[in-house]
């Protein structure tokens, strides 16, 4: 006995196993203390009528399930000790299962099943291809080898399955009922089979309940209720496989392919089932796409707008600040701004123009047109601290200021109102009073900054022309200032006030800047876009929930498949990552189709006239964004299907 325990390849001792009880529930007992030993190179019949728990016994043998008590030994290991990742080593390099059912992937053609296993093995690509060709074509299916299961016949299917377990080796073949689901002859042929692998040193486990066919093994073990009650015995010693050393596999991980080649393989198949559920796959998409595109097109109307709205307001200065005298200052001579406290604004640091203003209403002649208009006199830089250039003639220059010239410019409106006869204003005379100036230039169209003027309906001179003929004022009504940049604006403004306040005593002066008028409006146009882009957001989001709804059922569908993974050599981890890309490359190329819809129809707005700007940060985000959707939302379902017991997985219909 103890020679016959040492050369045991299987032994199973005082085994039992139990289903339900935990609910309170009386256990029922499938397997009642078996003993067995089972050596290499056997050709072993486990027959039993059905219910006799020879199916149990063949999935604890297989290490597709586990027993309530007993012990498994293989090959001198006991099996109890094996965490889930090395018992899915023992399937795949111990093991190869032949079932009645056949457990096909249906996706797959004949030669990708029989890659299977290797595929977990971690056999590179080209191997295993070759391989798995090589034992098709000697069990006659040479001509099959890209046939999808519902091509074959159910002995081609069988024989199909029969290669699948031969790929790793198959050392230990285990069939269930192999021959319940064929015809005589297709039978007979896969007996036949069996005989020629186990003259080739394969052990061989049928598991069957007929007679017939148990008889044609080396060796019959009858199973009742749970129980062994008969065992024809060993057989004489037979040349055998040899077996993987456990204790080295318990000391290391299983080999694994490099993460290219395994994502490249979980890619390759779950591109094959979208394809051939592809309505339903277009059906999934719709909500990554529109996403994904309403994102893009969303933020691109935003940035458009925005840029619109600033390049408007800009024309009317963002980087200029006002200053103004206020309260008694205003009215009293001597205690208003004056010139030379404009001197020494134009001193401070980031100040590049000062521009004084004298304004007011004046009536305006040309021949018999007379018309009221708003009269500026200011200084020569206007145009370039504006950014408000001229439609004709040119505007006046420092030299006519020192010189007091008799000069206007005209803005756009109020040349065409004052002078709608003539085509070219320039060099006409115009009266203010009784004051004749000579119009040298006209101005560009700017528009109104607000409700109140009309920035093209002005008279524009020089501003000691404007005081001395004009208005009869030395001081400025307000002065304009601009500054180099922008973004120290508010800083300038603090060191502005400090000097008047030095100079004045009091505050009798006010000072503002157009650049929060203009923050406030972009603002507003930021957090516009922003709900566009939240509302946008959200159909990604019901695009993913779509995307988690769609894996569920597909897990749901596939349950045998992922069974089928799991028997011959699937890791948790694999089947984890098969089903995260599948739910990625869904969002991957919703995503991307997203993307192309989004830039059309922000191609075809952009012809009709709306103001976009495309961002590519945007576009890497709604992407970014849908990948991630496809991962978060993938995840539940992939662990889900991870855990899937083996064999509930192969039961289900």
């Amino acid at each position: 006995m103890a020679a016959a325990t040492a050369a045991a390849l299987i032994e199973l001792r005082d085994l039992r196993k139990d289903y339900g009880g935990q609910d309170g529930s009386p256990a029922v007992q499938v397997l009642r203390g078996v003993d067995l030993q089972i050596r290499q190179g056997e050709f072993v019949a486990i027959v039993g009528a059905s219910g006799s728990g020879k199916s149990t016994l063949m999935n604890i043998l297989g290490c597709l399930d586990r027993p309530s008590a007993g012990q498994y030994l293989f090959n001198g290991s006991d099996v109890a000790a094996f965490d889930a990742d090395r018992l899915a080593w023992l399937r795949r390099e111990a093991f190869g299962f032949v079932f009645q059912g056949y457990h096909l992937i249906p996706t797959e053609s004949a030669c990708e099943n029989v890659e299977l296993p290797a595929i977990y093995a971690g056999l590179p690509e080209p191997q295993r291809r070759q391989r798995a060709a090589a034992l098709l074509a000697r069990l006659g299916l040479a001509q099959r080898l890209d046939n999808r299961p519902h091509q074959l016949s159910g002995g081609q299917q069988q024989r199909v399955s029969i290669a699948r377990a031969l790929m790793n080796g198959g050392r230990i073949i285990l069939a269930d009922e192999p021959t319940g689901a064929l015809d005589s002859q297709s039978g007979a042929e896969v007996m036949q089979l069996f005989h020629e692998l186990a003259d080739a040193g394969h052990t061989i486990i049928l598991i069957t309940h007929d007679r017939e066919v148990a008889a044609q093994a080396r060796r019959v073990i009858e199973v009742r209720d749970g129980s062994i009650i008969g065992d024809s015995g060993a057989a004489p010693d037979a040349p055998a496989q040899a077996m993987p050393d456990l204790r080295e596999a318990a000391a290391s991980q299983p080999p694994a392919r490099r993460w290219r080649d395994e994502l490249r393989e979980a890619a390759r198949a779950a591109w094959r089932v979208m394809w051939v559920n592809r309505f339903r796959t277009a059906l999934t998409l719709l909500g990554i796409v529109i996403g994904v595109a309403s994102v893009i097109v969303m933020m691109a109307i935003g940035l458009g707008t925005r840029q619109q709205v600033v390049a408007q307001l800009g024309r009317f200065g963002s980087n200029l600040m006002y200053m103004a005298a206020i309260g008694e200052s205003s009215r009293i001579p001597g205690r208003s701004i004056t010139l030379q406290d404009l001197e020494a604004v134009a001193d401070l640091p980031n100040i590049t123009h000062v521009l004084p203003n004298v304004t007011g209403n004046k009536v305006v002649r040309h021949g018999n047109q007379d018309i009221q208009t708003y009269v500026r006199g200011t200084g020569a830089g206007l145009p370039e601290v504006q950014t408000w250039p001229l439609a004709r003639g040119a505007f006046f220059t420092a030299e006519d200021e020192r010189e007091l010239a008799s000069v206007a410019v005209l803005g756009y409106r109020l040349a065409r109102e004052l002078m709608p006869e003539v085509p070219d204003p320039v060099g006409q005379m115009v009266l203010i009073g009784n004051s004749p100036f000579q119009v040298i230039g006209v101005m560009s169209e700017k528009g109104a900054l607000s409700g109140d003027r009309d920035e093209d309906n002005l008279l524009l001179m020089p501003f000691s022309t404007a005081g001395a003929k004009v208005f009869g004022q030395r001081e400025p009504t307000y002065t304009v200032m601009a500054v180099a940049d922008v973004g120290r604006i508010q800083d300038t403004q603090q060191q502005l006030e400090a000097l008047l306040l030095e100079r004045h005593g009091i505050r009798d002066f006010s000072i503002g800047n157009a650049a929060a008028s203009i923050a406030a409006e972009a603002s507003t146009r930021d957090t516009m876009t922003m709900m566009l882009s939240l509302v946008a957001a959200v159909s990604l989001l019901v695009g993913g929930i779509g995307v988690m709804n769609v894996m569920l059922m597909t897990v749901r569908e596939r349950t045998r498949e992922i069974g089928i993974r799991l028997a011959t050599g699937a890791r948790q981890r694999d089947i984890l990552r098969q089903f995260l890309t599948e739910a990625v490359l869904v969002t991957l190329v919703g995503g991307a189709a997203g993307v192309g819809l989004g830039v059309a129809v922000g191609l075809a707005l952009m012809a009709a006239g709306v103001p976009l700007i495309f961002s590519l940060t945007a576009m890497l985000a709604a992407f970014g964004c849908a990948v991630l959707t496809g991962l978060l939302f993938g995840y539940m379902p992939a662990r889900r299907a991870a855990r899937l017991d083996p064999v509930v997985a192969l039961s289900t219909a």
